[in-house]
């Protein structure tokens, strides 16, 4: 049965809000009534709001996050693990959630199976929540009867991608505030501090040193055109924001990180560590190859890397064998392309994938490290390297009024 979202009052007056599992609108809200709530809106799980005269929109799927899609998919695993039908084990999950997004989408995906529609043909009706590999690995769960063991696999790969990615932002973020508090304090003085004391310093009509009359030329530049120079930079974020909408000028982007220093060698383990991660999950769970190839492809952030990644899966179905598909790609490491190749000769190219995967996210995470490992020290350099042309710029005409006064 399909999920409706609901806003109903209680008999003290106070307002609730939920979800309702009913075959129609009506039905929900006579539920509603039977639970002594006044229903003051109903509508299906997952639709947008709608004001009076507002111009009515398709209703769009929204996704839910790494960390959301980790854990529905872990307890769903345990769940049907202990012999729970599907449909039943979406409604408990759905319970569970203490997120609102999360139950409505469970048990929109529950309704749709009650409808007769099979679990990976459910999650299809969510291509955000559920990317393209988790729902052809669903896909091969059902049809080998291993379900189980392919949500084991997946909730395990979705939350070391979760990890990593969390691992990676938690490291930059002490750079970023230090550099984001860092300008901001130097533009203040800029702005509030240094046209005070150059006005002392223009009052005495000592000759300033060139340092300090390029502090002041700043300074003023900042007072002048500040605003301007910021509404400037805004803007270009919009345009440069509206022109990787286009999927031709993202691709062309894409292909000079994958294929230019300095940007090269991190893009190229990146894409090749998502791509073999999904690529060996789909193996275990049985996926035909040229079918787990392209919904591997789709998960690769790269587009450039994801076209070179789709041109592979067309080679491996023309007869071509995946190591020589992967090396004509020219795309992937050469490690990982090994690494294939001895999985393809022994007949185990599952196994094979998983240590391509977990060696490319062990060098993944080393070369991370090393890049925070540098990024830290450069902006302690950079904000300290501008402070210190500040303080000197100040205090070179201290000195010079100093000597002035000796003489």
């Amino acid at each position: 049965m399909p999920a409706y979202a609901y806003r109903a009052a209680d008999r003290t007056g106070a307002t609730k809000k939920g979800v309702i599992e009913a075959s129609s609108a009506p039905a929900a809200r006579a539920m509603l009534r039977e639970r002594s709530l006044l229903p003051l809106a109903v509508e299906p799980a997952g639709a947008r709001p709608q004001r009076a005269g507002a111009i009515t929109l398709p209703s769009f799927r929204r996704g839910v996050s790494s960390k959301q899609l980790a854990t529905l998919t872990r307890q769903l695993a345990t769940l049907i693990g202990s012999e729970i039908p599907v449909e039943e084990a979406l409604r408990l999950v759905a319970q569970q959630s203490e997120a609102k997004q999360v139950s409505a989408l469970l048990l929109d995906v529950r309704g749709s199976i009650l409808d007769g529609r099979s679990f990976a043909a459910s999650l299809a009706n969510h291509p955000k929540a559920f990317p393209e590999f988790y729902r052809a690995s669903v896909a091969a769960g059902e049809n080998s009867g291993r379900l189980t063991h392919v949500l084991n696999h997946l909730a395990q790969f979705v939350e070391t991608r979760q990890a990593n990615a969390q691992k990676l932002q938690l490291a930059l973020l002490y750079p970023a505030l230090l550099a984001t508090v860092s300008i901001g304090i130097i533009v203040l003085l800029m702005i509030y501090v240094v046209p005070d004391i150059v006005r002392v310093f223009v009052s005495r009509g000592a000759e300033l040193p060139f340092l300090t009359r390029a502090l002041i030329a700043i300074s003023a530049f900042l007072q002048n055109w500040g605003l301007v120079v910021l509404i400037a930079i805004l803007a270009a974020g919009l345009v440069g924001g509206r022109w990787l909408r286009d999927p031709a000028n993202r691709l062309k982007l894409d292909r000079v990180f994958a294929e230019r220093r300095p940007f090269k060698r991190f893009s190229r383990q990146h894409n090749a560590a998502r791509f073999a991660g999904s690529l060996a999950t789909l193996v275990e769970s049985a996926v035909p190859l040229v079918e787990a190839l392209q919904a591997a492809a789709a998960v690769t952030p790269n587009r450039h890397v994801r076209e070179r990644a789709l041109i592979v899966a067309a080679r491996v179905r023309e007869g071509l064998s995946l190591r020589a598909a992967m090396t004509e790609a020219a795309v992937f490491p050469s490690m990982l392309t090994a690494l294939v190749a001895s999985g393809e000769s022994s007949g185990k190219l599952a196994p094979a994938l998983g240590r391509a995967s977990s060696e490319l996210d062990r060098e993944l995470d080393a070369l991370a490290a090393t890049l925070v490992a540098l990024v830290e020290p450069m902006v302690l350099l950079m904000m300290g390297g501008m402070v210190l042309m500040m303080v000197l710029a100040i205090l070179l005409p201290i000195i010079n009024l100093n000597n002035l006064v000796t003489l």
